[in-house]
């Protein structure tokens, strides 16, 4: 088996996301964990760090091989929150000033509900709601910082190079957020021209947030930054911290997350090259 893993790292990376995958779509579209009492699929993120624990031994690799250094863990957790509460209060305010411009000026309100692209629809206030939602967002950004930016740069690094690496990783990153609005278009809520377009855009952003993360990996050598971050996107931005108006809950939401998202990563990339130049 390890010799089996340690040649021909892309076609086994393939491989290994296509397990991933097939869990994850049999969730999202059989079991649909998100809309039980648990309100966010999980099952597939256990799978993924599962898997992650046989190959790191299959392969003789420690968890810090992949990233996870307790050497400056928590500096590294800081600098991630900081980098998204920095470009999200942008978005933020970006996104009240445009509602008051529309006449329907917005307020900010803490409660539970999970992310979809035609609206959030579910909205839960007990505390019990909000732990199973940091809790399944932590095991939501262990698996997909471990096995997306640890494991897939980490390992195809082993044969291509570390440029390959980064975008074979990010693009595998993004196509992995297409079953979402697959979920949507068979559920009737899409058309196929707006699944077409949402499939697009929602690709080439993961994508893009997945360069972003990845870059981050390659100049600290840990997870810990684009964890922090990722996390605080998905938890606090996107399932616990709302724009409520008269009108609605998070109209603008996608808004929001495409000038948070952006403008972080051209930030994260800028200060790369700069970096880069300067060595």
């Amino acid at each position: 088996m390890k010799d089996f893993l340690e040649k021909n790292v892309v076609r086994n990376s393939i491989l290994i996301f296509i397990d991933c995958l097939v869990v994850h779509t049999f969730e999202v579209m059989v079991i649909r964990t998100d809309e039980t009492v648990f309100a966010e699929c999980f099952i597939n993120k256990v799978f993924g760090i599962v898997l992650l624990f046989v190959l790191l031994w299959r392969l003789s690799w420690k968890w810090r091989d992949i990233g996870f250094r307790r050497e400056k863990a928590a500096a590294d957790l800081v600098k991630g929150m900081l980098l998204c509460t920095v470009f999200y209060s942008i978005a933020f305010a970006a996104e009240f000033i445009m509602l008051k411009q529309n006449g329907t000026p917005g307020h900010m309100e803490f409660f539970t509900t999970g992310f979809s692209l035609t609206g959030n629809v579910v909205k839960q206030t007990g505390i019990g709601f909000m732990l199973m939602c940091i809790g399944f967002n932590i095991i939501n950004v262990w698996m997909e910082e471990g096995l997306f930016r640890g494991f897939f740069m980490t390992y195809v690094d082993k044969e291509k190079s570390k440029t390959y690496s980064l975008l074979f990783a990010a693009l595998l990153f993004g196509l992995w957020h297409l079953v979402t609005p697959f979920r949507s278009l068979v559920d009737g809520e899409m058309s196929g021209g707006e699944f077409a377009v949402m499939s697009i855009g929602y690709v080439v952003l993961s994508a893009l947030m997945g360069i972003k993360w990845g870059l981050l990996f390659r100049m600290s050598g840990s997870v810990w930054i684009g964890l922090a971050d990722h996390f605080f996107n998905n938890c606090v931005v996107t399932n616990l911290l709302h724009v409520v108006t008269d009108t609605g809950t998070d109209e603008m939401q996608i808004v929001r997350v495409l000038i948070g998202e952006l403008t972080s990563f051209f930030a994260v990339l800028i200060y790369y090259k700069m970096k880069k130049t300067a060595e």
